[in-house]
């Protein structure tokens, strides 16, 4: 089974191909997953459930899961840094390590593996108690769509120290796309996102 490798360790094969086959097998099988399992859903509604399920937030939480944070080797800057706690490193080396199994094993079994791993996810996301982080998702969608990061900017600030109140604006490409109060930066983020969230999917852009 191959090892996941940072570039940083001077090696001259890393895993990005690996990766990369890793990361289309993972939604053959997310897709084929979802298409059985929820056959009154649209295709646009299948497309939203997958781009969470394989969503860089999920995918290191599994290779957490499967300790693959231990068996990372990484260069000595990489480790120094924490590398091993990096959501992107994670789901990377999830990818190539899906990859890998294809090659050494087949589909069949890589199928099997990756079912097992994603079939919690899935009923978590389609759960009616699901909470979604609306930051991440508007920021993989800027990332893969625009190639740049949401921008959230404090519009006001108001109330007493102890009990302010605080609305957040949250621009793409410097366009304002959604705004949201909260007791805190972080919920008044959360929900500018959201509003951001609706706003594309009411324009069809998701």
């Amino acid at each position: 089974m191959h090892r996941s490798v940072s570039n940083e360790t001077g090696n001259k094969t890393n895993n990005e191909r690996l990766e990369f086959l890793g990361d289309s097998i993972l939604g053959a099988v997310c897709a084929t997953l979802l298409y059985q399992i929820y056959s009154e859903k649209s295709e646009g509604d299948l497309a939203k459930i997958k781009a969470v399920v394989v969503s860089e937030d999920i995918l290191s939480v599994i290779a957490k899961g499967l300790k693959i944070d231990e068996m990372l080797l990484l260069g000595k800057g990489e480790e120094l840094s924490g590398g091993r706690t990096k959501k992107a490193i994670l789901a990377d080396a999830m990818e190539a390590l899906i990859g890998a199994l294809y090659l050494d094993c087949g589909y069949k079994a890589a199928f099997d593996f990756v079912s097992r791993c994603i079939l919690p996810e899935i009923n978590k996301v389609t759960g009616a108690d699901y909470h979604k982080d609306y930051k991440s998702l508007l920021q993989e969608y800027c990332q893969r769509q625009y190639r740049c990061y949401p921008e959230y900017i404090m519009v006001k600030r108001s109330g007493p120290e102890h009990d302010r109140t605080f609305l957040m604006e949250v621009r793409i490409n410097e366009t304002a796309y959604g705004t949201g109060t909260g007791h805190n930066k972080k919920s008044a983020e959360q929900e500018a996102a959201k509003a951001a969230w609706e706003k594309l999917n009411e324009d069809g852009s998701l």
